[in-house]
């Protein structure tokens, strides 16, 4: 058996996305909100697939993103997801082990299909995703490898998957698992719509469970029911130990009860597309937190690594952090 000990276990939808280039046209054309993360039935899913160009498929999924991307730092990395007996199901499982991180999770037990995201990138670089999660909604508190979660330092939980009710115990089967092993868990908001749709949830997963939290500034603000960015970082800092908040360009902002630090961006000589930044960004900090380093260079690490992620297509890095890292030393 494999040496079952890990700087962070990633629990999360796993899905294959699915990119392809278009002009703003196609987006009205077909009824997409830019910008938007939109869930999809089969049927949507086949007639974005039909209309959509050439397209290039690459294992996804947020929370398996910020994995691949400890991974690329040096972090020994795990995950939990489920994918099914399919194609796309043996792309995922390839990609994930190819780049270091230990998944073991079983593939479903029915034909449902591997989830899919089709995402829609336009020449301003912003992407437009619409997912057909398929097997991702069969995890269950089962799949959650209770030596694994134990033996993490940190359980990343990616709030895309707040939704079906097994789902919901696996992730507070993990947060109590790695709680009782004095282990820390860290959440990521995911999108403004997950967080709306549970809002009293969201705010006692928060204060009840979370350690480490991981928002853009529209994901904080909608969970705090507040216009006024300063304002939800005061409530943060009054309702968990750490957050990571992230502004695009402005850079980041870390804030605990005692502080406040604010991280620039990584600078970028041209965005290509900004799919996976935020998860690249946890994934740097996530590396720092757990090998020890300050908040302010947890903040620097998250930067560079989402700034690499952007400056290509794909949610996942292509040069390896670790190389990046030592050169921005």
């Amino acid at each position: 058996m494999p040496d079952k000990h890990f700087d962070v276990c990633g629990i999360g939808n796993a899905i294959v996305d699915v990119f392809s280039h278009c002009e703003e046209e196609f987006l009205t054309r077909m009824s997409l909100t830019k910008g938007a993360m939109m869930l999809v039935d089969p049927k949507r899913s086949g007639e974005l697939y039909d209309a959509m160009g050439p397209a290039v498929e690459v294992s996804g999924g947020a929370a398996a993103n910020t994995i691949a991307g400890l991974s690329s730092l040096g972090g020994k990395g795990a995950y939990i997801g489920k994918v099914g007996n399919d194609q796309l199901g043996g792309i995922f499982r390839h990609d994930i082990r190819a780049a270091g991180v230990h998944f073991e999770t079983p593939s479903v037990a029915t034909n449902t299909p591997t989830a899919r995201s089709m995402i829609f990138v336009t020449p301003d670089a912003e992407r437009t995703m619409n997912t057909y999660l398929g097997a991702c909604v069969e995890l269950t508190p089962d799949d959650v490898d209770a030596d694994v979660i134990q033996h993490s330092k940190v359980t990343y939980l990616e709030g895309y998957l707040w939704d079906p009710p097994l789902a919901k115990q696996a992730f507070l089967k993990a947060a109590n698992l790695a709680h009782q092993a004095g282990r820390q868990i860290a959440l990521t908001l995911s999108d403004s719509f997950c967080v709306i749709r549970y809002l009293k949830e969201f705010q006692d997963l928060v204060r009840d469970h979370v350690d480490i939290l991981f928002a853009n500034e529209g994901e904080i603000k909608a969970l705090w029911e507040t216009e006024n960015y300063e304002e939800a970082v005061a409530i943060t800092r009054q309702s968990c130990e750490l957050a990571a908040l992230t502004r695009s360009e402005k850079g980041s902002l870390i804030a605990t009860p005692e502080t406040v630090v604010e991280v620039p961006a990584w600078p970028v000589p041209k965005i290509v597309d900004l799919t996976g930044a935020g998860d690249l960004f946890a994934a740097g900090f996530l590396y720092g937190y757990t090998q020890g380093r300050n908040h302010a260079d947890c903040g620097r690490i998250g930067s560079l690594a989402a700034g690499e992620v952007i400056s290509h297509y794909g949610a996942r890095p292509e040069t390896p952090l670790s190389e990046l890292l030592l050169q921005s030393v």
